[in-house]
């Protein structure tokens, strides 16, 4: 069918898979926001699952909410190498000037600037024009202990926007590469802000091993997150995710061509929008999706797939990371025993237990139990036999 109708394809303004089903995460969020905008209480929240699953997706959509409250939001991406001082710096600044356009210089706008201005002193930050213009406010965001400034600057940003009758959400994705103290200060500035119940809120999103990492440290860290696994599809939903797009086009999917694009994506919303776009492609058409389409279009999604989704991670690993993750999916599908994976390549547990820690903070796998390891890839075992050929 004409490829320039795909509905599959990024940007073409359809509904993403990634936002079927998740009708309860959208509306916790926006209730969330709700509270906080009527000086009420409400947990910030934590996504997590694995790659591919749509929580960059979600994350966006939630922005939208909240700029349709009349809210500031702000984005960040962690990395392995994140400076958080830094990173949250940048980001309250421009919410600060966001909330207080037309009169950026006026009373608390020029305090929560001199907090920030105090921040950037005390931790090297690069500087800024528009903090360049006030005086540190002395006493605060400058003790030099990151949870205590990263609190105050919270506290300075969340009073802003309740003073403004606004508010601010700030998403943050990756956040699993945030190290312990680094997310720590980060919990504990938002249980500050929590406290007070000012308008201001987090929705982080990482992998399944994020709340375990948030527990241990804090141990309160639970009670201060509402976590939320997002995985993939139900058959029923990825049907839907298939279907849509397309009706919306007066097409429709046969039922044994539905079915087979749900088995091969295994419901994960990124390998449906892919398998989706291909078949589309590959279909004569005018109005119907065939099993012989999605047949003809497997072999050309899971090479993109190889080319884009998995092999940009792959690609990134050392030769020993790359040998260790052979090993796991010569097993077949995981989760894996660590003590299994090590005596496959005829060592013990901990002589490979730094490939192990490297590919965890590399983000490629994580640790669902003690001793046991996983990808945190959907079908990356798949991938990586191909790869050994």
């Amino acid at each position: 069918m004409d490829p320039v109708r795909n509905p599959y394809s990024p940007g073409a303004g359809t509904p993403p898979p990634a936002l079927v089903g998740r009708d309860e995460e959208l509306r916790n969020v926006d209730v969330a926001i709700q509270r906080l905008a009527l000086g009420r209480s409400a947990r910030s929240v934590m996504l997590t699952g694995l790659r591919g699953v749509g929580k960059t997706v979600l994350l966006s959509r939630f922005g939208q909410l909240a700029r349709d409250q009349g809210w500031s939001h702000q984005h960040l991406e962690a990395t392995e190498d994140i400076d958080l001082a830094e990173a949250m710096a940048t980001i309250c600044r421009r919410a600060i000037l966001g909330l207080s356009m037309g009169q950026r210089m006026a009373g608390r706008t020029r305090r929560a600037l001199g907090v920030l201005r105090s921040l950037q002193i005390r931790w090297g930050i690069p500087e800024w024009g528009a903090v360049l213009e006030v005086e540190p406010f002395a006493g605060l965001a400058d003790s030099g202990k990151l949870d205590d400034d990263l609190a105050d600057l919270f506290i300075e940003v969340g009073t802003l926007a309740h003073e403004q009758s606004s508010g601010v959400l700030f998403t943050v994705d990756e956040i699993q590469y945030l190290d312990r103290t680094q997310l720590a200060a980060f919990i504990v500035g938002l249980h500050r802000i929590s406290q007070r119940q000012l308008p201001l809120m987090v929705v982080g999103a990482g992998l399944p091993s994020l709340p375990s990492l948030a527990s241990e440290a804090k141990s309160y860290a639970e009670r201060l997150f509402q976590f939320a696994t997002i995985g993939s599809l139900p058959d029923a939903e990825a049907s839907d995710a298939l279907q849509s797009p397309a009706r919306d086009e007066g097409v429709r999917w046969s039922s044994n061509a539905l079915h087979l694009a749900v088995e091969q994506s295994e419901g994960y919303p990124y390998f449906l929008q892919e398998f989706g776009k291909q078949s589309w492609d590959a279909a004569e058409g005018p109005h119907l999706i065939r099993a012989e389409d999605v047949e003809t279009a497997i072999p050309v999604a899971i090479d993109e797939l190889d080319i884009g989704f998995f092999a940009a991670r792959f690609d990134r690993t050392t030769p020993g990371e790359r040998e260790y993750l052979s090993a796991m999916a010569l097993f077949g599908k995981g989760p894996y025993q660590s003590g299994e994976v090590a005596g496959s390549l005829g060592k013990r547990t901990n002589q490979v237990g730094p490939v192990r820690d490297s590919l965890i903070k590399r983000g490629l796998c994580y640790s669902p139990s003690h001793n046991v390891i996983d990808f945190t890839v959907p079908m990356f075992d798949q991938f990586v036999r191909r790869r050994l050929g």
